[in-house]
């Protein structure tokens, strides 16, 4: 019941979204930090250790949940589990307001409102970007938020609904993002102690775990963009890359839709946030993009591949449930 759950989901999310600082992702948080206090100890050995206290056990905690309920109560209050758990990690209302915000205030011409949004999104310094440039930076950290938001959290739940692990693959997701996030930006604030071995770890974890769904999400956009142009945008990025994910969605981005993304040895880090379904920290293409500079008008086009792609996933998960109802 992929689809139901997904649909359930997002509906709830768009009628009631999870406040900022609310109890589920402050608990999480809490627990992330318990785990870098209890198991970080310097070694890679350790850096494991804690990346799984802090990302496996309540991955693991959704599973059992998922399991007991489906054997106990059966598959219909099991499947309302998976809606509980997808309305914490699935949803665009997490990070669109500040896309809205940000958008509404190029459209009245205040460009030092926009700017002042921009930085308090991203903990960057926005205050010398001109107004192209916002555009830039809001299509960029817009379109990698709806990815791991959204297309990056479904593709693991879809994988992992499908072998029987109920919501479990989209707390894998979720955590495994917040985790690296959180603990490069705690080691530089140092705010919390934090090891290079666990930073390093939680990275290297991260980049594996979003290799596939990076990629999904690249294709996704391509099809539903203009094909060719996005494939192309693609091939010539990634023998730059280094297996950079995020790079990879925008250079297939910036084909699909005809827009220049990225700047030359531009590298954008951003802090904790306020929840533990907040900010992304973006590395943007080390070379610009070929196509037209960024203006106002392409943010709606943003918002529309974005709905498509959508779309067309919420088609295939409604095949896959048909599929499995009917084999």
């Amino acid at each position: 019941m992929s689809f139901i759950s997904v649909l359930f989901a997002l509906l709830l999310e768009q009628a009631r979204p999870l406040g900022r600082g609310n109890p589920i992702h402050a608990s999480l948080r809490t627990w992330v930090r318990w785990s870098t206090r209890s198991f970080d100890a310097g070694k890679s050995f350790h850096g494991w250790l804690a990346w799984w206290f802090a990302v496996g056990v309540p991955s693991l905690g959704a599973l059992g949940i998922y399991w007991l309920l489906n054997a106990f109560l059966g598959w219909p209050v099991a499947m309302i589990w998976s809606v509980v758990v997808l309305y914490t990690t699935l949803g665009f209302r997490q990070f669109s307001f500040h896309f809205t915000q940000i958008r509404d205030a190029l459209a009245d011409g205040d460009e030092t409102h926009a700017r002042e949004l921009l930085a308090n999104w991203q903990h960057m310094d926005a205050s010398a970007l001109p107004r192209s440039e916002i555009v830039r930076h809001v299509i960029e950290h817009s379109v990698l938020a709806a990815h791991r938001h959204v297309f990056g959290v479904l593709a693991w739940f879809a994988v992992f609904a499908v072998l029987g692990f109920g919501p479990a693959g989209a707390v894998l997701y979720r955590l495994s993002e917040f985790v690296a996030r959180y603990w490069t930006h705690t080691r530089k604030t140092q705010h919390q102690p934090v090891s290079e071995a666990l930073q390093q770890t939680a990275t290297d974890a991260w980049a594996a775990i979003d290799w596939v769904p990076a990629r999904i999400t690249a294709i996704s956009f391509a099809v539903v963009g203009s094909f060719e142009e996005a494939i192309d945008a693609w091939r010539n990025y990634e023998p730059r890359s280094s297996g950079d994910n995020d790079g990879i969605i925008l250079a297939s981005t910036s084909g699909a839709v005809n827009i220049r993304l990225g700047r030359a040895d531009e590298t954008i880090a951003h802090g904790e946030g306020s929840s533990v379904i907040s900010s992304d920290s973006i590395e943007a293409p080390r070379e610009p993009t070929s196509g037209q500079t960024p203006e106002l008008a392409h943010l709606a086009i943003i918002v529309g591949l974005v709905w498509r792609t959508v779309v067309m996933w919420m088609v295939l998960l409604a095949l896959l449930t048909l599929a499995r109802l009917l084999g």
